[in-house]
Parts: C-alpha cells; structure tokens; sequence
C-alpha cells in the first residue's frame, strides 16, 4: 500500500516511524511533500521515505492520501489537489483539528471521496498515542480497520462517533498537559519535603506511569484502585481527603469542560 503525506512535521514524522519500524509499511511505499524545500530533504532523508515535488504528485503516487498540514493551510492545499482528488479519488486521513467530515467535503469539491477524521495525541512521539477516528459514509470496513492498525503501531486507536471528537481531543488530546502539569506538581511537593527536583520528576512521572498501566491491565475501575492503596487512618486516604477538599475532580472534569468547549467553537 502506498502512502503520501502532505505536511512533514512532527505528527507525520512519529506516525511514519512508526508505521516503517513496526513492519506495517516500506519506506519506500511512503510519498512526502511540503514546500519548504530544504526541511523536506532533511525529512525524506532522515526517514529515507520518497520526496516529491508537490502536493498534486503526492495524490498520484499514493493510494492513501494523510494530511498532515496545520488546519489553517488545509482549504489552501484541497484547493491546490482538487482536480487530482476529482480523478483518482484517493482515501484520505484528515489529521486536523477542529475540520468536520462536512468542512472536508466541501472543500475537496467531489463526491465518493472516502473521508478518515483522525485525532492522535503528542505521545505517538513515543509509540504510545492514543487516537480517535471516525469516516464519512463512503468509507468501507476495511478502511477503518486499515486507520485503527495504522494508528495503533503508534500505540492505540479507536473508532468513536464525529459527535464525540470533541470530547475524545479534551480527554486524549488536551490531557497529556494536564498530567504533565500534575507530575510536576507532585515533584514539587516532593522538593518541599527534601527531595531533589530532578529526582522527584522521576519519581513522580514512573508512578504516574505504572498508575496508568495498573488501570488499563486490572479488573478494578480506578476508585477501587484507590480505596486498594488507602489503609485505614493512613497517609494516601489524608492526601484524598485534601485534593477533594481542594475540588480536585470537580476541577478536572472543569478543564476537560472547558477544552470540549474551546474545540467546538473551532469546528
């Protein structure tokens, strides 16, 4: 299966190594273009992946077409590749946030297009993103389950209703911040009881990360998990008691209210 990436940045560089590390395409199937010229050859070499000279050779070399572009550059480019959508009709993945299946549609200008939204998050980086996806209604079976393994050799993938992008990008793709956020603030409580800030980082990300992992691997749902760790009259259920004292989830479920609103406002 070919595949042509408009737009080199570092999305489309994590879902590349990815794919072509993990064994699920050749480099030599992969086409990409963008018109910074030297930045591009830079790109294609490191990845030793093909470089084109446009966007349009992009669309006829590849069977599928990723958009890997900022969303304010998306109108300019499907202007651009139009009459090449118009006549090979490519499938094509559409990384923007904020562009509908509908906005899509109407800026390629043909029917019988099939259409991919998919949302990854920043931690593909790493080969463990997590991705939302969802299509238009000329999209087959095998298409999304082509996406879904695609994005999964970057960690993982699910295909949610376009309704729920929203809220999908507020809790996958906003949140890394959040965590990060918190992960720092952990450290620091642990450089007001003594421990160095480069330590206690340490410290704290590995606990946030083997927290994550018992979630995703135990029978419990995470307030089992807590009331697991909280012994009776100890320390863990006094810190509880003050993180709720402080709204601690009333304000997450606050941050991740306001994300969901700042996304849809963008659509």
């Amino acid at each position: 299966m070919k595949i042509g990436f408009i737009g080199t940045g570092n999305m489309a560089g994590a879902i590349i190594a990815g794919i072509t590390q993990k064994g699920y395409a050749k480099a030599e199937d992969i086409y990409c273009y963008s018109p910074t010229v030297k930045k591009l050859e830079q790109f294609t070499e490191s990845m030793q992946v093909n470089m084109c000279t446009s966007n349009a050779q992009v669309v006829n070399e590849a069977e599928v077409l990723i958009l890997a572009v900022k969303p304010n550059k998306f109108e300019q480019v499907l202007t651009e590749i139009s009459a090449e959508i118009a006549t090979k009709k490519p499938f094509m993945i559409s990384l923007a946030a904020g562009i509908t299946l509908h906005k899509l549609q109407e800026m390629i200008g043909s029917e019988q297009v099939s259409i991919i939204r998919a949302m990854p998050n920043v931690n593909v980086a790493i080969g463990e993103g997590m991705t939302g996806i969802c299509g238009n209604h000329y999209v087959t079976r095998e298409q999304i389950d082509f996406t879904i393994e695609m994005f999964e050799s970057v960690g993982a993938a699910v295909e949610i209703d376009e309704k729920d992008f929203s809220a999908f990008t507020a809790i996958a793709g906003s949140s890394p911040a959040f965590t990060y956020l918190f992960i720092d603030a952990l450290a620091r409580g642990g450089v007001k009881n003594g421990i160095s800030k480069e330590q206690a980082t340490k410290i704290a990300a590995k606990a946030v990360l083997g927290s994550a992992k018992m979630v995703l691997e135990s029978d419990e749902n995470p307030w089992g998990l807590i009331d697991k760790v909280c012994s009776p009259g100890g320390m863990t259920i006094e810190g509880i008691m003050a993180l709720e004292e402080e709204k601690f989830m009333a304000t997450i479920m606050k941050a991740v209210d306001v994300a969901v609103e700042k996304d849809k406002k963008l659509i």
